[in-house]
């Protein structure tokens, strides 16, 4: 049953979004980006029409960029639905009672809350994170030892008041996160699922197209654990120092490099290349950090009460392809890895056979074309696809109809060629 709304689900996306035709879409690619926009990643999303900036740190995801929020959310999805997760949504507005028990409500402990109160008194937030939240839905769920264990997440608008939302997309005050929580009876139970968690993330970073250039860090662990860890993607503008041995077995964040911390990890410090890098996940081992002070409770097999140990597990949606957009780019725009482009193909029709091959080939490919129909010149075209950056430019003209073909053009590699109508 999961299976069958899974599916309806991603056909009705589709279903909505399918038809992109250049003509008939209301945004519009631009020569310059805003002058308020100095990040790469932010210059070149704006500018090819995948996010609108509304304010500094906030930002609308326009019908492309959407696509490739979902293309993310899609491969998220599907690694942690293997490993046992179930999808929720919560609320973004939060009951300030939860947070007032563990502390965190109060702006001396937490400086990054937006709030609003009520005109019938009280104040709400917009919630930053959703452990508090998250534990207490599941008082009402969880009981017994039968209950335990249990994996949920979300994927969920977040709200910080950062003092400097720089970086386009890269760290803003509104953005799309995917946070996961996991409740147990057992520390071994916790950690048990934490190591499947960091092979789940293995597997969505080498899907994303970064597995290459992203490592799992050693970073502070906080009140329960020595160390937690990060996951880091390199990049040039990355606001995060790594230090890595030379087979990158071992990766640090610069906040843990002291001498303890290497004795630990057998390693030296004249063995570490440093680096920058952008963080794109995290995970923790919580234990009772919230559910101890929320009072999560389970009744074992001998009917003693027990606490409940947790653990918690983000990725950044939005961040990711913020680092993806500014890791591949180049001097020409945007280059996707196939798997999170918002189409395949970048389809070009020149001449009148060649204008009326490429919409056959459209009304037949739909939902993995981006149809550049509109009455401009060829080299405006061009220079679009490459700033759009789907992973591949199809040209169909007159000249490549003689030869019953089409121009294939690979954006990263550059690499062209002809290959058969048939064959595409």
């Amino acid at each position: 049953m999961y299976a069958i709304i899974y599916i309806i689900g991603i056909f009705l996306r589709y279903a909505i979004i399918v038809s992109m035709r250049f003509s008939k879409t209301f945004v519009k690619t631009l020569r310059e980006a805003p002058k308020d926009e100095t990040a790469k990643n932010g210059a070149l999303l704006t500018r090819a029409g995948y996010i609108h900036k509304e304010m500094a740190g906030v930002y609308d995801y326009l019908p492309l960029g959407l696509r490739v929020l979902e293309n993310i959310k899609t491969i998220i999805r599907e690694e942690l639905n293997k490993i046992g997760c179930e999808e929720v949504l919560m609320s973004s507005l939060q009951n300030p009672e939860p947070w007032e028990k563990t502390g965190r409500f109060s702006d001396q402990e937490v400086d990054i809350w937006f709030k609003t109160e009520l005109s019938s008194g009280g104040t709400l937030g917009l919630a930053p994170t959703h452990e508090e939240p998250i534990t207490e839905l599941l008082k009402s769920y969880i009981s017994s030892y039968r209950d335990l264990p249990l994996y949920v997440y979300q994927f969920q608008t977040k709200f910080r008041n950062e003092l400097r939302a720089k970086s386009g997309i890269l760290r803003g005050r509104e953005f799309l996160m995917k946070d996961l929580y996991s409740f147990h009876t057992s520390e071994e139970d916790l950690n048990r699922f934490y190591a499947e968690v960091e092979k789940a993330y293995g597997r969505i970073f080498e899907r994303l197209g970064i597995g290459d250039l992203t490592f799992e860090t050693f970073a502070s662990g906080g009140i329960f654990s020595k160390y937690s860890h990060e996951f880091q993607t390199l990049l040039p503008v990355g606001e995060d120092t790594v230090y890595y041995n030379a087979d990158k077995s071992v990766v640090l964040n610069k906040e843990v490099l002291n001498p303890e911390v290497l004795t630990d990890l057998g390693v030296s410090r004249e063995d570490l290349e440093e680096n920058t890098a952008a963080e794109v996940g995290n995970i923790f081992k919580l234990k009772f950090k919230y559910s101890e002070p929320l009072g999560l409770k389970y009744i074992d097999e001998k009917n003693a009460q027990k606490t409940v140990y947790m653990g918690c597990y983000g990725i950044g949606v939005s961040r990711l392809m913020g680092v993806i957009a500014e890791r591949f780019a180049d001097n020409k725009g945007l280059v996707w890895p196939e798997s999170v482009a918002p189409f395949k193909y970048y389809l070009v029709g020149i001449g009148e056979n060649g204008n009326r091959v490429a919409e056959e080939f459209y009304a037949e490919h739909k939902t993995e074309t981006f149809f550049d129909d509109r009455d401009s010149r060829p080299g405006e075209k061009f220079a679009d696809a490459d700033l759009i950056g789907l992973p591949y430019r199809l040209v169909i003209s007159d000249k490549t109809l003689a030869e019953n073909s089409a121009e294939l053009t690979n954006r990263q590699t550059g690499e062209s060629k002809l290959i058969k109508l048939s064959e595409i």
